[in-house]
C-alpha cells in the first residue's frame, strides 16, 4: 500500500491506517516498521483498513478515524511525493504536522529517507518533539459562476500544495487553449498554448520546472505563473508575490472550456461562464524536518 498514517495518543497507541492501493515493496518496509514498534514496547498497534468515504474526481482519499473525537497529533506518510501530496490535501482540515518517508516512491523532494523510520531514535524524536516544522504555503482556488446578479457564487473550492494548472478538456486530440489572466484586477495577458501553471514556491520544482519555469526557494513567498508551450515569444513566466489575487478565465473564442488540475489530479471542467480566483491559502502545510 502507499499510505500509512500513525495516529498517536500521547504516543501510547499508534493507529496504522492503510489505503486500499497495494504495493509489495512498500508493504515489506511497513511490516518491518510494525515489528520495530512492537519491539520498542509501544502499548498497542491497531491495524485497520482505511475506508474510502469519497472517491471523487480528485482521486483523493478522505480518512475516517475509528474514534471521531480523537484528532491525530501527527501524520506519517509512507510513499513518494505523489502519495504525500494526496495525503497533505486530504488531511488539510486536520491542521497537523506531516512526516513523509520515501518508501517505494519515484521522487522524494518532500520526503525523508526510509532509514529514518527504523532509526532507534525515531520514537524518541517524536515523543520529545525534537523536530522542526517547516510551514509551506498552499494555494486556494475558488471557482465562480458569472451570473446576472452582482453577487459572486462559489461552486467549488480547492487547495493545492504544489500547483494548479489548466489544460484542454479534450482527451482524443490536443488542441491549444486560450486563457485570460488578471493579477490584482489588472488584465495581464491572454495565453495561447497547451495550458497554464500557477505554482507555489514548493511546486516550482515540480510541473512548473519541467515546463521551463524557475526554481524558487520554498522560503520565498512567491507565486509562479508559467505558460505551457506558449505560441508567443512574449508569453514568459512571471513570478509575483503570493499575496496577489489571480483571476483565470477561458476565452470564449477558443471553445470556452478548460480543465482544472491540482497537484497532478483532475478537479473539474471550467466552462465558458466560469472563472477561477487563486490566492494564498490561509492554512499552510506543516512538514516535519
Amino acid at each position: 500500500f502507499h499510505t500509512c498514517i500513525l495516529e498517536p495518543d500521547k504516543l501510547e497507541k499508534f493507529k496504522v491506517v492503510k489505503s486500499t492501493t497495494r504495493n509489495t515493496k512498500a508493504y515489506k518496509h511497513v511490516a518491518g516498521g510494525e515489528l520495530w514498534l512492537l519491539q520498542h514496547e509501544v502499548d498497542q498497534i491497531e491495524l485497520m483498513r482505511e475506508k474510502v468515504l469519497e472517491n471523487n474526481a480528485n482521486g483523493y482519499l478522505l480518512f475516517k478515524w475509528a474514534n471521531s473525537k480523537l484528532k491525530p497529533d501527527i501524520g506519517i506518510i509512507l510513499g513518494g511525493d505523489g502519495t504525500f501530496l494526496k495525503c497533505a490535501n486530504a488531511l488539510a482540515d486536520y491542521d497537523i504536522p506531516l512526516l513523509s518517508i520515501n518508501i517505494g516512491g519515484n521522487l522524494g523532494f518532500l520526503t525523508q529517507e526510509k532509514d529514518f523510520l527504523f532509526d532507534k531514535s525515531f520514537i524518541e524524536i517524536l515523543e520529545n518533539e525534537e523536530y522542526i516544522i517547516d510551514l509551506r504555503n498552499r494555494l486556494n482556488c475558488n471557482i465562480f459562476i458569472n451570473g446576472k446578479s452582482s453577487e459572486k457564487k462559489i461552486i467549488k473550492n480547492y487547495d493545492a500544495l504544489n500547483d494548479f494548472y489548466f489544460k484542454s478538456v479534450e482527451e482524443d486530440i490536443s488542441p491549444t487553449n486560450q486563457i485570460e489572466i488578471e493579477i490584482d484586477n489588472e488584465k495581464v495577458n491572454e495565453y495561447k498554448g497547451d495550458g497554464l501553471i500557477i505554482s507555489t514556491s514548493t511546486g516550482s520544482t515540480a510541473y512548473s520546472m519541467a515546463a521551463g519555469g524557475p526554481i524558487v526557494h520554498p522560503s520565498i513567498d512567491a507565486m509562479i505563473i508559467n505558460p505551457i508551450c506558449p505560441m508567443s515569444l512574449a508569453s514568459r513566466t512571471i513570478v509575483i508575490p503570493n499575496t496577489s489575487r489571480v483571476i483565470i478565465k477561458p476565452v470564449k473564442q477558443s471553445k470556452g472550456e478548460i480543465k482544472l488540475w491540482r497537484d497532478g489530479s483532475k478537479c473539474m471542467t471550467i466552462k465558458e461562464n466560469y472563472y477561477c480566483e487563486i490566492n494564498k491559502s490561509k492554512s499552510p502545510c506543516k512538514i516535519i524536518k
